[in-house]
């Protein structure tokens, strides 16, 4: 019996990396097109990254997880300036996202779009779902977005794009790399911010001092219970603390990625038995 593995795509951060790594410097009309005049460049990438990954990791379940509009996320009701500050994306993209999903409806591969939820909350409930109805059997996510680092266990792991070859970020490695558990890693992002979602984070505290606040305080709630009696080595970045709690506070919760999703499609729905090869 072939062991279960779960891969899950993160569909655009794939897909924009394909599109912009084939398409950098090269106006639209040198692009590769279809019969239609459409370019095609980064979605001929995607599928062959796609078909390269199921082979490579024996998948014998996979899902594609798409973004909705950003002015539908839940997130822009807890906070309106988040992602606001993002541009439009080349409309060349665009038209590739719409062949893509007809591709993949053609090959019986799955995908999901959930609104109010990002992609990122449609992948971890559904590596959460996996874990409890396939334990031991590992899942693996593939995308370069380190906000999924909250996402890895020791069943689940994520793949990540480099030069040379991907990356394997599995629960080991991580906590050999940060020192810090993969569920604290919203605690780290919280008070760092994100510029590219308009997320504030704390002003003032950088990558040099987020990670050791962690490291040394396990969390946010426990650093600001904590704060009057913080380790002289943070004296720096004491006050800016106390200034910005409220701000990191609401970064933690836009940074958190949902994991208890329940109008998610049943597991066995991301069977590739049927699925036609790439």
């Amino acid at each position: 019996m072939t062991e279960k593995c779960l891969l899950i795509i993160d569909g655009f951060n794939l897909l924009s990396r394909a599109y912009f790594a084939t398409s950098y410097n090269r106006p639209v009309e040198s692009l590769e097109k279809n019969e239609n005049g459409i370019p095609v460049n980064g979605m001929n990438v995607f599928l062959r990254k796609l078909h390269s990954l199921l082979s490579q990791y024996n998948a014998t379940h996979c899902v594609v997880t798409w973004d909705i509009p950003r002015e539908e996320t839940f997130r822009r009701q807890l906070y309106p300036p988040y992602k606001q500050t993002r541009n439009e994306l080349p409309e060349p993209l665009i038209q590739q996202y719409e062949l893509v999903k007809k591709e993949l409806d053609s090959l019986s591969i799955a995908q999901l779009t959930l609104s109010p939820y990002e992609a990122d909350d449609l992948m971890g409930s559904i590596s959460k779902k996996w874990t409890e109805e396939a334990p031991q059997a590992p899942a693996y996510i593939y995308s370069n977005d380190k906000d999924l680092f909250q996402l890895i266990d020791k069943q689940v792991s994520q793949i990540i794009a480099a030069k040379k070859q991907d990356i394997v970020m599995d629960y080991e490695r991580f906590i050999q790399t940060y020192e810090v558990r993969p569920e604290q890693w919203v605690d780290v992002k919280a008070l760092l911010g994100d510029s590219s979602d308009n997320i504030p984070g704390c002003p003032g505290v950088g990558e040099k001092t987020a990670l050791p606040l962690i490291q040394a305080y396990t969390t946010l709630e426990l650093l600001f219970h904590q704060l009057d009696d913080l380790d002289p080595r943070f004296n720096r970045v004491k006050k800016k603390l106390a200034t910005g709690k409220e701000m990191t506070l609401l970064s933690k919760e836009l940074s958190a990625i949902k994991c208890d999703i329940e109008s998610l499609p049943a597991i066995s729905s991301f069977e590739r038995s049927k699925v036609s090869l790439l």
